[in-house]
């Protein structure tokens, strides 16, 4: 039994010592589950935790989220201090929100405002659902504060923004994701491309970002470059689209392209530009003083109108210029450099309501200049001795060459001015239907000018009609082609052409030509020759040419001349009315009429008929040549040369006295009687009828009495006396009766 009971014993004490060895594992395990006890929190912080998380809803739409890896809150609440910050501030639908990173923020409850010092990273615009990777627009800076009533985060630090295709910079910046507008508050920087393109730079004082709308807007004076391209303005508003800027609209704006041989600037108070997809410019307007000026090493062209339309092609990643258009008031002045060795040609400057340019291929070189409505093209030298030229026109084109020379310029419904080529001398005025000329493509100098369809010419009083009108300029010669007419106060020429020598005013005439002159008040060949009187002096001839200012007249073909009833009819004529002489040659005739006489109803006329004559008014004779024939009435003489001495004007008798030499023949043909005169000499005087015959045995034949020959014979045709040697001759040889 008591074996038992120690046993007892000693399973009892084995037992507790299990039961203690239990409890002393159990306790040692409960101690470690035990937490360690928190270290004391610092002075002035109420509480602290890890993995913190505060959201605000509206309505149960999201509106702030924002979680931090440490939290650590003041005694008084104001104040939460987050490490390792994530904010979601989400856009009004709830859908896309924007996300800050930051190691260090502070976060105020009452206020719902967050901020932090050091560097933060906003990434905007994320779907809350669609995950996929893209290019978000992202900033980084400093110092930002966040209202988490409205989302909107700002900083007065410099900032530096992350596009989908591009970069930028600013001092200041602030974003509001309700409105999802960003403000970049100066020194604003920003850096556009897609891959493949070339970047543009966008460079103000102030930027606004409206996503909504995809719209930048730049004030404070803004700069875009692009490449060799540049525009500067005042104010700007980028419209972009798939990161890529496709509008440009900018107020008091210039721009300008440079390359190595050209220079384009364009300026208007408002300027709109548009991109094609490739961010390369497609098209421009400027409105209100807008200008475009084009620079090369041969010419310099500005154009000023109330509104500037310019294309552009894009070329190897370029935007060059192919068309521009002005309208209102429009001005284009292009003024020619100077080659090297040579004169530089006219400024041309162009004035019209709508003015287009186009441009050569490659932009370098003009190719056409044209006006949509009435224009005035001024052509103003830079030489001297250059004669200015105005012109207006319905329509006005201008075409170039290489090397933006001028080759032609075209008008319609056209009048011009030139200038006079020295001081005291009119202007010369012209119209017509149409006009082109054409410029010499090295000297860009005027060679031609032609005219056409009504063509009209004014110099003074000298004044010239002509279906078409060419104007050499080398030459200075006008040249009037189909119903061409030249006159002026003193006379008058038509034919189908007429060649017009403008600075001295000579001209030919060609086919079909008439004239006329008015008598010279001091006299002249023509009015002694003719008759004088106050008609004028008539012609008609195949070819003629007057120089001299109209003082040595020529004509060929066919020549008739005439003044009232007297005419002259030759091969060709000449006139000096300088010399107060006429000459005549090839079937040379002239018909003189005498002075009305009272009681005889057709006054006598005097015809003759020779191979040439020279009249010379000093001493008022005309000398025939080359076989002659004398028509009077009943008498006609015969000879090689005959000298006419012409009456004085009031005279009544046209012809005073004619001798005649050589071969001399007098036949007066009288109430079926006929007398017949020869000799080497022969004098016939009109007013007394005599007729004196000498030289080379004179004879006279009577055909009733028969011939009388002597030495000298000398007949009265007015009393029917024949003289022999002075005397009287027999009466039965020398006495002539009539029957």
């Amino acid at each position: 039994m008591r074996s038992a009971r120690i046993l007892l014993l000693a399973a009892i004490v084995g037992i507790l010592a299990a039961v203690a060895t239990i409890y002393r594992q159990q306790r040692l395990a409960q101690q470690a589950d035990v937490p360690e006890k928190p270290a004391p929190l610092p002075p002035g912080v109420e509480g602290r935790a890890s993995d913190w998380h505060w959201t605000k809803t509206d309505r149960g739409r999201p509106v702030v989220d924002i979680r931090a890896r440490d939290f650590q809150q003041t005694n008084d609440g104001s104040k939460v201090e987050l490490r390792d910050v994530r904010l979601r501030l989400y856009h009004q639908d709830g859908g896309v929100y924007d996300y800050v990173e930051s190691a260090h923020a502070v976060f105020s409850p009452e206020q719902q405002q967050l901020s932090s010092d050091g560097e933060v990273k906003i990434t905007l615009g994320i779907p809350a659902q669609d995950q996929t990777r893209r290019e978000f627009v992202s900033i980084v800076t400093s110092g930002v504060a966040f209202d988490s009533a409205t989302g909107r985060a700002s900083t007065a630090r410099p900032a530096e923004f992350t596009f989908e295709h591009g970069t930028g910079k600013s001092v200041g910046a602030a974003y509001d994701p309700t409105t999802r507008e960003l403000v970049m508050e100066a020194d604003v920087h920003l850096r556009l491309a897609r891959p493949g393109t070339r970047p543009m730079r966008l460079e103000a004082g102030h930027l606004v970002y409206r996503e909504t709308e995809s719209k930048v807007f730049l004030t404070q004076g803004a700069t875009l470059f692009r490449g060799t391209s540049v525009i500067r303005a005042g104010e700007a508003v980028v419209t972009l689209a798939e990161g890529v800027v496709r509008q440009v609209e900018a107020v008091n704006a210039r721009g300008e392209d440079r390359y190595p041989q050209r220079q384009v600037e364009y300026a208007a108070d408002r300027l709109a530009v548009q991109f094609g997809p490739e961010g390369v410019a497609q098209s421009a307007r400027g409105e209100q003083n807008a200008s475009l000026a084009s620079r090369t090493p041969q010419a310099v062209t500005l154009l000023r109108s109330e509104r500037v339309d310019l294309e552009f092609t894009a070329q190897q990643d370029e935007a060059v210029l192919t068309r521009a258009v002005g309208f209102g008031r429009s001005v284009l002045e292009s003024k020619p450099l100077p080659a090297p060795g040579k004169p530089a040609p006219p400024v041309r400057t162009l004035r019209s309501e709508v003015i287009e340019i186009k441009m050569r291929p490659g932009g370098q070189e003009l190719d056409t200049l044209a006006t949509h409505s009435p224009g005035e093209l001024t052509f103003l030298p830079q030489q001297p001795g250059e004669r200015r030229r105005d012109l207006q026109g319905e329509r006005v084109s201008l075409q170039y060459g290489p090397r933006n020379a001028l080759e032609t310029f075209r008008a319609v419904s056209v009048a011009t001015v030139t200038a006079p080529a020295r001081q005291g001398l009119p202007p010369v005025k012209t119209s017509s239907k149409h006009l082109e000329a054409r410029f010499h493509p090295e000297t860009g100098q005027m060679q031609t000018l032609e005219q056409w369809d009504d063509f009209r010419y004014q110099e003074g009083d000298r004044q010239a009609t002509a279906a078409k009108g060419v104007l050499d300029q080398t030459e200075e010669r006008l040249i009037l082609e189909q119903n061409a007419r030249v006159w002026d106060r003193a006379s008058a020429t038509a034919a189908d052409v007429i060649r017009l020598h403008q600075p001295s005013g000579d001209f030919e005439a060609e086919g079909r030509v008439t004239s006329s002159r008015r008598p010279d008040e001091k006299g002249g060949p023509s009015p002694g020759m003719l008759g004088g009187g106050p008609e004028p002096i008539q012609a008609t001839a195949s070819w003629m040419r007057a120089t001299g200012g109209g003082r040595q007249i020529f004509y060929r073909g066919g020549v008739k001349l005439w003044q009232g009833p007297n005419w002259l009819k030759a091969e060709s004529v000449e006139i000096d009315r300088e010399a107060r002489r006429l000459a005549a040659s090839g079937q040379v005739e002239t018909y003189l009429v005498d002075a009305v006489q009272e009681g005889r109803s057709r006054p006598p006329a005097t015809l003759v008929r020779a191979g040439h004559l020279v009249y010379t008014d000093d001493d008022r004779v005309a000398f025939y040549s080359g076989g002659v024939l004398l028509q009077r009435a009943s008498l006609r003489v015969r000879s090689l040369e005959l000298r006419a001495q012409l009456a004085a004007p009031d005279a009544e008798s046209r012809l005073e006295r004619a001798i005649a030499e050589r071969k001399v023949e007098i036949v007066q043909t009288e109430f079926g009687r006929t007398r017949t005169g020869t000799a080497e000499h022969a004098e016939y005087e009109v007013t007394s009828e005599r007729i004196l015959l000498r030289g080379g045995e004179p004879s006279f034949r009577d055909s009733i009495t028969g011939v009388t020959r002597g030495r000298e014979l000398t007949y009265f045709a007015a009393d029917d006396r024949l003289l022999v040697n002075g005397e009287p001759a027999r009466p039965a040889s020398s006495r002539l009766r009539r029957k």
